[in-house]
């Protein structure tokens, strides 16, 4: 391979990851547009981005397996065009179940532009450069759901919401031609290997179910819906037996053994808190401009932008930090002081707060993703194997799928709760006796009044903007306890580090003592 194709490789398979990536979060502004068109629910449409969120985490783990299976090339490319094929039918649905049905399969073919991605990333860069690789790889794992609202948004106002998916179309078919051209063939499963079946139904049902219950829980009241219950159940007894039958059986769908290693398993705590500040603040941030502030979903996804661009070059720098040999530790305890810092911030912002203000704001978040997102991937696979390191990989990116997937049902919950509270709060204060009160409602009525409408007209909408400015400050303090929140998660895993640290210093230890 000469080093232009490698070059080229390189950019194709970054770019799969991106255009997988931008796909969890580009159809969150256009949710009220399919719900029109389609004539479903705003909770049925919902399900457009559960589905996609479900099949991404039951794919994630299984794409090591499967690699081996299919054979890296063929898998991969098989991949793609099944991403492709279903972007196109998720832009042609003509009802919301049979946009949702392919959703699902869309996220079943993306699963593998992610890991698979990566690991053919590292793969062409020399050890001494692994560095740099898990810079540009992290370009994409931040990029992509960082620009999904602002291109989302975009294409809606501009387009239609089917452009969403087809704007996949060109670019997935000219990565596979790409990839049919440049990637390396794998050798295919040795002869003689069983597919493990049992794994894969277990773990389908398991994740699924959890995942369900995960993203519809808080729409559904809980476990007040009958099917959540069951969903629970499922996904207990099969998440368990998953566990032990991978432990027992020689040729497991997921290699669970590399759990001995401690450093992956703190590795893995710490993606899925990542993927829970990431995901939810991109989650937070547009529903406070667009429902409290009055941004259009454009002017909501170009706040995340500036932060965007500084974290290029702060991905690109930790990448060379880790190459000349900081310790990946250091810098992710920087990113999850920055993280500490961006929610602890907006935790005291207030409607009056300017969006130049959240904007920089934002910059701390980015800098906090992109001194986590590579640290992180080289801290998960740091003690293992080389042959284990493809199932690790697969295993630390579910972890920051489920990260994401938690943390949004988590403040779906929290913050609504939170918002109840508030309010009652509040009301209790909106007396009569209050002159406070009492001055802001003659004031309205007085206003409506010299409008033209009659005084029992103007008292009655008097009180309806009270209202109206009570629920929308409960619902912005909500949302402040959610930043609050994120961050105290942030602080209290934090110290896992330390565990880090001392096996660190034991090894060096240990290499000291035998070299005497």
């Amino acid at each position: 391979m000469t080093e232009f194709q490698r070059k080229l490789l390189i950019i194709t398979v970054i770019g799969a990851a991106i255009m997988e990536l931008i796909d969890i979060s580009i159809v969150n502004v256009a949710l009220n547009y399919m719900s029109g068109n389609l004539g479903s629910t705003l909770e049925d449409t919902a399900w457009v981005i559960t589905s996609y969120a479900i099949a991404n985490v039951i794919i994630i783990p299984m794409t090591s397996f499967l690699t081996n299976v299919l054979g890296r090339r063929n898998y991969y490319i098989g991949s793609i065009v099944l991403f492709v094929f279903c972007s196109f039918m998720c832009g042609e649905a003509s009802s919301i179940w049979m946009l949702v049905l392919f959703r699902f399969l869309q996220g079943l073919g993306g699963g593998a532009l992610l890991s698979v991605s990566g690991a053919v990333v590292y793969e062409l860069f020399p050890k001494e450069k692994q560095g740099t690789a898990s810079a540009l790889f992290g370009i994409g794992i931040f990029i992509g759901p960082t620009i999904g609202p602002t291109l989302g948004g975009f294409i809606t106002e501009n387009y239609s919401w089917p452009w969403i998916f087809f704007i996949n179309v060109p670019i997935g078919i000219a990565v596979a031609v790409s990839c049919y051209f440049l990637l390396p063939n794998a050798a295919n499963k040795p002869k003689g290997t069983k597919i493990d079946w049992l794994g894969i139904g277990l773990l389908t049902a398991g994740v699924g179910s959890l995942q369900t219950v995960l993203e519809r829980g808080e729409t559904d009241d809980w476990f007040s819906a009958g099917y959540i219950i069951v969903l629970s159940i499922i996904a207990a007894i099969s998440l368990t037996a998953f566990i032990l039958w991978e432990l027992h059986v020689p040729n497991p769908v997921v290699n669970l053994r590399v759990l001995k290693s401690r450093t992956l398993i703190i590795a893995a705590v710490l993606t899925f808190i990542t993927g829970l500040g990431m995901f939810t603040s991109i989650f937070l941030t547009p529903v406070i401009a667009q429902r409290l502030l009055g941004f259009t979903p454009s002017q909501s996804g170009l706040l995340l932008l500036p932060g965007a661009i500084a974290a290029l070059a702060a991905l690109i720098i930790s990448g060379k930090l880790l190459q000349k040999g900081v310790s990946p530790v250091v810098l992710v305890g920087l990113g999850f002081l920055l993280f500490i810092y961006f929610n602890w911030h907006m935790a005291h912002m207030s409607l009056d707060t300017s969006a130049t203000e959240i904007s920089l704001t934002l910059i701390a978040r980015a800098l906090g993703m992109a001194l986590l997102t590579v640290p992180l991937s080289s801290l998960a696979v740091s003690s293992l194997k080389v042959t284990d390191i493809p199932q690790g990989t697969a295993l630390n990116n579910m972890m920051r799928q489920l990260g994401g997937s938690f943390g949004i049902s988590i403040i779906n919950t929290y913050s609504a709760r939170r918002t109840a509270l508030h309010r009652t709060d509040m009301l209790a204060n909106i007396t009569a006796i209050n002159p406070e009160v009492t001055h802001r409602i003659n004031n309205y009525t007085s206003y409506f009044q010299q409008k033209g409408k009659s005084l029992l007209d103007a008292k009655r909408m008097a009180v309806n903007m009270i209202d109206v400015s009570v629920v929308k400050q409960s619902t912005l303090l909500s949302y402040l306890d959610s930043y609050f929140l994120i961050g105290i998660l942030f602080a209290i895993t934090l110290p896992l580090l330390l565990f880090v640290i001392k096996k660190n210093k034991e090894k060096t230890a240990n290499v000291i003592v035998s070299d005497h």
